[in-house]
């Protein structure tokens, strides 16, 4: 009984190990951390080995027939009197889009594995930061990294976890994860981003097929929660301190648009189960800044998290 605990401490001490060697080689140093380093995995491919683009190209919408299909999902961006799409059969491989939109820097993030397509506003201090892709994870999300300081930043915390700039955030914008069909009818006047990237890449095939419908993890998280399939698509808010995710299976039988509150403010969530795109907006009619991603994903980094339900 004793050597069995000893072999199982030995064990754990070996993947601690494994953890810091993994992050020390990644080349990022992790010395002032806001995480525990040891829940820093890698997440396969090394640093930039999932290439970030930093000088995209964009087609206007009728001139993307040949790659574009109604029914793909695309990150939409409405800002400063300009208009973009992001299709997510691109950022699955390249994860972050450095761009420019009406002059304002953005930086275009996309998960895979939580889902989570988030835009930020590229000024952090004032000062305009490009960010690269770590190759690492924490809680199953990417970690990005901003290439002035090497500082790991965590994707849904919006914040920087670790170096000289730890503890800085990221300013989240609204953005819209829909199919490129409605986003185009919306916005006729879209651009997209062009499949000509620089980089050779079958963006027709998704290399995480099945994935998306598994119950299966590639990665563990520390808060888990079984209510909804792990990979239940929720919109997920953030008002003062206080969270809130609304599931799409709850939404789908809600009468629309959902009138409810957070932490005080009035909202609507309006959705449309067949283009499966959810948006919040104020009692204004002003779009707030949310966060579309998996189950998991959501509740991972927000345990304490309200739940929107329909009542019966």
């Amino acid at each position: 009984m004793v050597r069995l605990k000893e072999k199982k401490q030995t064990l754990l001490l070996r993947i601690v190990l494994a953890g810091w060697a993994l992050v020390l080689l990644s080349g990022f140093d992790t010395s002032r951390h806001s995480i525990p380093v040891d829940e820093i995995f890698a997440g396969g491919p090394p640093r930039d080995g999932i290439p970030a683009l930093s000088q995209p190209k964009f087609v206007a919408a009728k001139k993307a027939k040949n790659f574009m299909k109604d029914e793909d999902r695309v990150l939409g961006l409405a800002r400063n009197g300009q208009v973009k799409a992001y299709p997510i059969k691109i950022l699955n491989w390249h994860e972050i889009v450095n761009d420019t939109i009406g002059s304002q820097a953005v930086v275009v993030t996309f998960c895979p594995l939580c889902g989570t397509g988030m835009v930020f506003d590229g000024k952090i201090n004032g000062k305009s930061l490009t960010f690269g892709v770590s190759g690492l994870l924490y809680q199953s999300d990417m970690l990005l990294y901003d290439r002035k300081t090497d500082s790991l930043w965590s994707q849904i915390k919006g914040e920087a976890v670790t170096g000289p700039l730890m503890g800085a955030r990221l300013k989240l914008l609204s953005s819209t994860q829909t199919t490129w069909g409605e986003w185009k009818k919306k916005y006729p006047e879209t651009l997209v981003l062009s499949q000509k990237t620089g980089h050779r890449r079958d963006y027709d095939r998704d290399p995480y097929m099945g994935y998306y419908t598994s119950s299966r993890l590639m990665f563990e998280v520390k808060n888990r929660n079984k209510n909804y399939h792990p990979k239940e698509r929720v919109i997920g808010l953030e008002l003062g301190g206080k969270f809130k995710a609304y599931p799409f299976s709850e939404l789908a039988k809600a009468k629309q648009p959902v009138t409810d509150e957070l932490n005080g403010v009035s909202l609507q969530v309006i959705f449309d189960k067949q283009s499966q795109t959810a948006v919040i907006r104020d009692q204004k009619g002003k779009e707030l800044p949310s966060v579309v991603g998996f189950w998991f994903a959501w509740y991972a980094f927000h345990p304490d998290t309200e739940v929107f339900k329909v009542k019966q």
